[in-house]
């Protein structure tokens, strides 16, 4: 194994002749995937791995500066394929991973086969002509209750990103990963994901994207996702699925896999 994928957990399931790789989003790991990864190993080879950052990877090895812009964690995705040798993949991208993958793909878009996003925005701050979901104010404010009680604010904030009961497994599970994360990279982290702003490099991604987004997200109002459609370099496709919150494959499997499963097996008709 070598150091890229030894620090990013790396593990390779399964077998098949295309490669499937799985991207988790922010307070998440790879284990946001348990629910997918049993219909994937019998058809496909699958990557998985921990962005630095997770609570699953060593804190030494995050670095502020690197990880203070999305192309730190792109350069992190391309050293992964290629230390794997892959020739190419079907990117999978939650959240902040699917505008991860997609900047990556803008430097080696013959990585990618496609990329399938799941929950993601190119811009979450509001502006006169865009809207992203939240005001300057209120991203403040999160920072402000991450920085004085990280562990209460993770209690808060995981049954509003999941969108369901407080005692379900699914808010469970993602307090559980959130609370991994220690409070001061978990800050870094979010900063930099909430005020990233990827709108002028989408016209460069050239790669078929495939668009799925739930219902009702905290995150992500439905409108980005028609935004990152009309927006992208190449071919693209939208599913509004009728689920609710951030991490519908954590929270809604029974919707969310077969969707998926569609959008990995069948390309974008023209």
């Amino acid at each position: 194994m070598g150091v890229t994928e030894e620090a990013h957990n790396v593990r390779m399931l399964g077998s098949g002749d295309q490669t499937i790789v799985l991207a988790h989003g922010f307070g998440t790991d790879q284990s946001v995937w348990k629910h997918l990864v049993p219909h994937l190993v019998d058809e496909y080879r699958v990557v998985l791995y921990d962005n630095m950052g997770a609570g699953t990877t060593n804190p030494d090895y995050f670095d502020f500066d690197r990880y203070s812009t999305l192309e730190g964690y792109a350069h992190d995705v391309i050293a992964i394929l290629d230390e794997l040798q892959l020739q190419s993949c079907i990117y999978v991208g939650h959240s902040v991973s699917a505008m991860i993958g997609a900047i990556a793909s803008i430097t080696r878009p013959d990585l990618f086969r496609k990329i399938v996003t799941i929950s993601a925005s190119p811009r979450y701050l509001n502006d006169s002509e865009y809207f992203g979901g939240f005001e300057q104010d209120e991203l403040l404010q999160l920072f402000d209750a991450m920085k004085s009680n990280y562990k209460a604010w993770c209690s808060g904030f995981a049954p509003l990103a999941i969108g369901g009961d407080m005692e379900s497994v699914a808010v469970q599970e993602f307090s559980r990963t959130l609370f991994n994360m220690r409070p001061d990279i978990a800050l870094s982290v979010a900063q930099t994901i909430f005020y990233s702003d990827i709108r002028p490099l989408l016209g460069h991604v050239t790669v078929p994207c495939h668009i799925i987004q739930s219902m009702k997200d905290l995150a992500v109002p439905v409108v980005v996702s028609e935004y990152l459609h009309q927006n992208l370099g190449g071919e693209s496709i939208v599913e509004v699925m009728s689920t609710d919150g951030h991490l519908p494959q954590l929270s809604s499997p029974d919707v969310v896999v077969p969707v998926l499963l569609r959008h990995i097996r069948y390309n974008i008709a023209v």
